[in-house]
Parts: structure tokens; C-alpha cells; sequence
């Protein structure tokens, strides 16, 4: 028994080549003249707004290198006419201010460090709606918002405490922040519940779920936090004053607080800053000192800044 093939149709050229699909770009709408003033416009006023916050740290960092007669004959520097370094060897040849930044350093990244981990750990709790007294503890922590002790008593219990004259004295009574805990607990608010009972069911403990679920997934908000944190404790002045009576341990904002009044002929103690009345110029070089570190972390942390700051504050 012979088996009869069945005939195939033949295929034709344009069934064998593929399709070729042509890409059109697509095209872009003209832009109407008053799309085109509003454009020019918001350049203008953000170049000048842009021009309004640099300016004045140019002129600080420009005042640094120029020559006491120049400044004395000129009020305001962008650009000196004549160069000096004199007044960066000044600051540079005194250990007192790299003892102040060390001080500054040690309390803001110390500081920032437990703020962090107790304000975390803080609003991860009240963010859980089955915590007993949630509503009553987030109300004080609103109410602390609003209404503080004041100076007084919070000078008592630092001296109760035995505080005085530590740098823990700078770091424990700004340790939690209210704003930045209401922040930080509705941006936990945000974060799927799913997630959270997904690492329960694998076998994680509550600080498991935390350590390892809600934390990396949190990494804009802490950043974010860390910076408004790591700014309160390196512009740390008033709890300085009021706290450390050790010239030793003053920060670096109470140390230019020094270099400006003996630089202006008033009273201060001399000793902390050489007893050579510093002229226009250092002061200015102690400004940029004490400017630059924040300077430096803040573009690490910029990209985290917006998402971080905005998520946790419209949610919950």
C-alpha cells in the first residue's frame, strides 16, 4: 500500500521574509509662546534663587583668601584681588580647632547613630495598630510638639542625670525628635502588611521582620532622617553653652561663637583661641570649617532626600 504524500502550497517570498516594522519617531509638539515665556520665566527665578544661596558661601570662602586690607576696604568679596592663605595656617596651626571638630564629630555621628536606631524602633512599634496604648503614646509624642518644659527643667534633669560638663549631655535629650518619629512611623504605615506576615510564615521573629524586611525597604526614609538628625547635632550651640563649662569639650559652634567676639574686640576667653584676636578673614575660614562636612554628606544622601521626606510625610 503506497502512501500519497499531501501537496504543501508553496510558500511565496513575502511569507518567508519576516516583516520588516518601521520605527517612526514620534513627533514633537511645538511648543506655544506662552509655554516658551513661562519656561524663560521659571529659569530666570530659579537661576536667581539658585544665585541667592550660593552666593553668600562664596562670599565666605572668597573673604577667607583675601588680605585683611582688602576686606577692610571692601564689604563684601566674591572673587579677591589678591590671594593669602594666612588666615587657613592660622586655623590650621591651633589644635583648638581640630579638638572642636572632633568634639562635633564624635556628637553628630554618635547621635545621629542612636537616634536613629531608637527612633526606628520607636515608630515601627506605634506604626502597629495592635499595639496596646498606641493612641495614648502617640499623643504625647504630638503634644511634645506643641509644648516642651523649657530651658529650666531641662537643665535640671540634665544636671539631676549627671550630665554636666559630658558630651552626653549633647547627644541624650535630643535624642528622639518628634517630627522626624511621626516621619518615620507613617512611612512604616506605607509598607505592605502581606510582606511582613509573608516573613513571619518563613519562620522570623518580630526584630527578624524588622531587621530584615521593613529596614531595607526603608533605606530613603532613614537616610533622610539621619540627615535632618546628623544637621541637628553638628549645629549643636545652645545645649553646648548651656551644658559644658570644660572649654575642652566644646563643639565647633561654640568655638566660632568665641572666634567671632574676640574677632569684633569683646570679651571672651581669650585662650580657647590663641589669644591672637583673629582679624575678618579667619573668621571667615572657621565659617567655611565648620560648613564644609555637611557640605560633603549631603550629596551622598540628596537622592534619598525627596522620596524619603515626601513618602513619609503623606501617608498614614
Amino acid at each position: 500500500m503506497t502512501v500519497t504524500p499531501i501537496p504543501t502550497p508553496s510558500a511565496t517570498p513575502d511569507q518567508i521574509e519576516p516583516t520588516k516594522l518601521v520605527a517612526r519617531k514620534p513627533r514633537l509638539r511645538r511648543r506655544t509662546p506662552g509655554e516658551r515665556i513661562f519656561n524663560a520665566v521659571n529659569i530666570v527665578l530659579l537661576t536667581g534663587f539658585a544665585l541667592m544661596c550660593l552666593i553668600p558661601f562664596i562670599h565666605v570662602i572668597g573673604s577667607s583668601f583675601a588680605t585683611p586690607g582688602e576686606l577692610a576696604t571692601s564689604n563684601f568679596v566674591l572673587i579677591p584681588k589678591e590671594w593669602t592663605l594666612a588666615a587657613w595656617q592660622y586655623i590650621l596651626s591651633t589644635p583648638t580647632i581640630f579638638r572642636a571638630m572632633g568634639v562635633s564629630v564624635f556628637v553628630t555621628v554618635v547621635g545621629t547613630f542612636l537616634s536613629l536606631v531608637v527612633t526606628a524602633m520607636m515608630a515601627y512599634a506605634l506604626a502597629k495598630p495592635y499595639l496596646l496604648g498606641r493612641r495614648s503614646i502617640n499623643f504625647l509624642v504630638i503634644f511634645t510638639m506643641l509644648f516642651s518644659g523649657g530651658m529650666i527643667p531641662t537643665f535640671i534633669v540634665v544636671s539631676k542625670l549627671g550630665l554636666l560638663d559630658s558630651l552626653w549631655s549633647l547627644i541624650l535629650p535630643a535624642t528622639v525628635n518628634a517630627f522626624n518619629l511621626v516621619i518615620m512611623r507613617n512611612f512604616f504605615q506605607g509598607i505592605p502588611d502581606s510582606l511582613e506576615e509573608a516573613a513571619r510564615i518563613d519562620g522570623c521573629s518580630e526584630i527578624g521582620v524588622f531587621l530584615r524586611v521593613v529596614l531595607p525597604l526603608s533605606m530613603a526614609s532613614i537616610a533622610t532622617i539621619g540627615l535632618f538628625y546628623a544637621v541637628t547635632y553638628w549645629n549643636t550651640y545652645m545645649g553646648a553653652v548651656l551644658y559644658i563649662n570644660d572649654s575642652s569639650k566644646w563643639p565647633i559652634q561654640v568655638l566660632l561663637r568665641q572666634v567671632v567676639i574676640v574677632s569684633s574686640g569683646m570679651n571672651a576667653d581669650a585662650t580657647v583661641v590663641d589669644v591672637v584676636p583673629p582679624a575678618q578673614s579667619v573668621k571667615m575660614a572657621v565659617i567655611a570649617v565648620a560648613t564644609l562636612p555637611m557640605l560633603a554628606v549631603y550629596p551622598f544622601v540628596q537622592r534619598y532626600f525627596v522620596k524619603g521626606a515626601m513618602i513619609g510625610s503623606v501617608k498614614g
